[in-house]
């Protein structure tokens, strides 16, 4: 048996599942760079690169926990494409842990689980959602956010 192509029609069977797995998304010291800017979160284990090396237990910078966490839009776009919908919204968050550091360098990718499915009477879909953020080479993962999104054919 084949499994059914991700839609709006299908999503019900999909409750329960795996989606996918996203492509690896870089995260350069570029990146933490930039997003330590947007923040005003400059603490030296993420941007002072020499510092980082010499005293973190990391060896190295490490993004911070919320910049993994923004990298779920990059991926979840990506691996429920399927859905070709009109609209889609961040609805929120049910939990977020941040389990290993993601150092600079490093490659990340999400492995999306559906948890629920609700159709509302105004035609949107809530997706509740269990995303594993994965570290290339890394035996735990970055981070587990079970995240919640609507979504509207039109």
């Amino acid at each position: 048996m084949t499994q059914p192509t991700l839609s709006f029609d299908t999503l019900d069977s999909f409750v329960g599942q795996a989606i996918g797995t996203s492509a690896w998304v870089s995260v350069p010291q570029s990146r933490i760079d930039a997003f330590a800017e947007c923040t005003e979160d400059r603490q030296w284990i993420h941007i002072d690169v020499e510092r980082a090396k010499a005293e973190s237990p990391f060896g190295a910078p490490i993004a911070h926990g919320f910049l993994t966490l923004s990298l779920l839009p990059i991926t979840t776009y990506e691996l429920l494409a399927g859905l070709k919908a009109a609209k889609g919204v961040n609805y929120g968050l049910d939990k977020v842990r941040f389990i290993a550091p993601v150092k600079a360098g490093s490659r990340v990718r999400n492995h999306m689980k559906l948890l629920s499915v609700e159709h509302r009477p105004d035609g949107w879909v809530l997706l509740r959602s269990e995303n594993t953020i994965e570290i290339e080479g890394e035996t735990k993962p970055a981070m587990v956010a079970v995240s919640l999104g609507m979504f509207s054919r039109t």
